[in-house]
């Protein structure tokens, strides 16, 4: 789950099983109850459905949480980190960096650096689209050490300079779960 519309979608069809939760966050859901292995296939097509698929392997869970606390700080948080992004990750999964690194890259196909910069450059993008700051308020805002930080990893990742990105009509953005 990368967005609050998955959350809410969990929520709707855990209320249709009459399963008790104790919290559904971005990626994970407490049930208060043990689940038969019925009701659990039930879950499981029913979220299906919507494109959401239940895991219950330790290290696809831990992929999942990895992608959810990078959606949570790029998307969400209005304070940076106090510490580096690897300790943060860390601290939050207790587990070291270098596991965590290595079971995404595996996984993935991709590196957690690489995929942190593509939800900061989708965030950048919407932030654009939205022309209510200007880029040296949006390298501020997405932590960057500079505007030319900023503008490089852009172009970088686009092919395109932020103040072309945003002068173009047709803004190319990607939703959080296809990136």
């Amino acid at each position: 789950m990368v967005s609050i519309r998955c959350k809410m979608l969990v929520k709707s069809e855990l209320d249709k099983l009459g399963l008790h939760y104790k919290r559904v966050e971005l990626g994970e859901a407490e049930i208060e109850e043990n689940i038969s292995p019925e009701k659990w296939d039930e879950l499981n097509i029913a979220l299906k459905r919507s494109g959401i698929e239940l895991m219950d392997d330790k290290k696809s869970i831990l992929i999942e949480k990895i992608k959810n606390i990078i959606v949570e700080l790029v998307h969400y948080a209005e304070e940076p980190l106090e510490i580096n992004f690897s300790d943060y990750l860390s601290q939050q999964l207790k587990h070291d960096y270098t596991y965590l690194a290595n079971l995404f890259s595996e996984t993935q196909g991709v590196t957690i650096e690489h995929f942190l910069i593509a939800h900061k450059i989708e965030r950048v993008k919407e932030l654009l689209i939205y022309d209510e700051l200007n880029i040296t308020e949006i390298a501020w805002k997405m932590h960057y050490s500079s505007v030319a930080h900023l503008s490089n990893q852009f172009k970088k990742m686009t092919g395109l300079t932020p103040s072309f990105f945003k002068k173009i009509k047709h803004k190319k953005r990607r939703s959080l779960e296809d990136i």
